[in-house]
């Protein structure tokens, strides 16, 4: 890992922003703005509606005929969203591509920014920094100075096994037009982590960028987007991450990684994975949740499938401790601050580094 002086933009260059689109009609005027905003660049916008049974695709073409640097296309059928996210992208000819989803934001300059490292850094295939969560209305944005990070793209890699989830969030993601040309975009048979995926692919051929300082998107948190906070959402997306894994550890990394080092991070990230498992049991039931029993087991299973000497540990212990009665309000408490404090280290790690 290096940190750069950030430096301005060396050429001009073209940018490609996708933004699918379904039912998210009411946020297309804000998205397309946001996407726009990005001075010395020269930005188009392809708006891919799937089908949307509202006014999605009226609201889209009305943009496009006020603003000529918008293009709309109309799935017809209704096609899924990684389907969807694959139409756009092979349609677009900017020397980067962005994926922007309809209910998200970009900061102004954002992609200057992102741009001016990949320009810096020809190595560098993927460009991402922090984005900002909210809710209801977009917040204030910072707009000081940046700094840059970079990465060979094996040493992310093993980082981003050690870790066991996607540390890279969609709004604010850049990458060369190249890498979707050597590596193909997202993988439909993996709905809950195609993204994941094609990041770990591009890492294993190129390098990675991030931009510190400024946000650089905007992700917006809704009812129809929190699925993934359900009981049933984390565990479709521990399984949908191990086998992402799976994917690109095992498949994807044949030719470029020797196969003793591609043991080590699968069982890496295995190890991750169920420990990640073991403590959301915990959290299950120390939370009180109705079904606490019943949702702790299946972490538990999901834990020892994925690694079996988990059950060695003193987390498994404390886990199936509590499933027999074992735990006190007290205790709950306690875990749950040590949680807190073990949380908020690891976000202020992810907020400076994005790692």
């Amino acid at each position: 890992m290096r940190f750069h002086r950030a430096l301005p933009l060396s050429a001009p260059a073209r940018v490609s922003v996708v933004v699918p689109c379904y039912r998210y009609g009411r946020y297309l005027h804000d998205v397309v703005a946001s996407a726009l905003d990005q001075p010395g660049l020269d930005v188009d916008v392809l708006v891919v509606d799937d089908a949307s049974p509202d006014d999605s695709a009226a609201i889209a073409h009305a943009i496009a005929e006020e603003e000529p640097r918008v293009r709309v296309v109309v799935n017809d059928p209704n096609l899924g969203h990684i389907a969807t996210y694959n139409r756009g992208i092979a349609e677009v000819t900017g020397d980067y591509v962005v994926l922007l989803s309809a209910d998200d934001l970009l900061t102004p300059g954002s992609l200057t920014r992102s741009v001016a490292l990949m320009q810096a850094h020809p190595s560098v295939g993927l460009a991402y920094g922090y984005p900002l969560e909210f809710r209801g209305q977009p917040p204030t944005t910072r707009s000081g100075p940046a700094t840059w990070i970079t990465w060979p793209g094996h040493e992310w890699l093993h980082v981003f096994c050690r870790r066991g989830r996607n540390l890279v969030f969609n709004p604010e993601v850049v990458l060369r037009r190249e890498v979707m040309a050597e590596l193909g975009a997202y993988d439909p048979a993996l709905p809950h982590g195609a993204d994941m995926d094609l990041w770990m692919r591009t890492a294993l051929h190129w390098d990675v960028g991030r931009v510190v300082g400024p946000e650089q998107g905007l992700y917006r948190q809704h009812d129809d987007n929190m699925h993934v906070e359900s009981f049933g959402g984390v565990l479709d997306d521990l399984v949908g991450r191990r086998l992402v894994f799976d994917r690109v550890l095992l498949v994807s990394a044949r030719d470029v990684v020797a196969p003793p080092e591609r043991r080590r991070l699968h069982a890496t990230a295995y190890r991750a994975l169920a420990r990640e498992a073991v403590d959301l049991a915990i959290r299950t039931v120390d939370g009180g949740h109705p079904e606490a029993a019943v949702r702790c087991k299946q972490y538990l299973a999901f834990a020892e499938e994925t690694w079996p000497a988990v059950r060695h540990g003193r987390a498994w212990q404390a886990a199936v401790g509590r499933l027999g009665g074992g735990s006190s309000a007290l205790r709950a408490r306690a875990g749950e601050t040590a949680r807190q404090v073990r949380d908020s280290a690891r976000w202020r790690v992810w907020r400076r580094l994005g790692v």
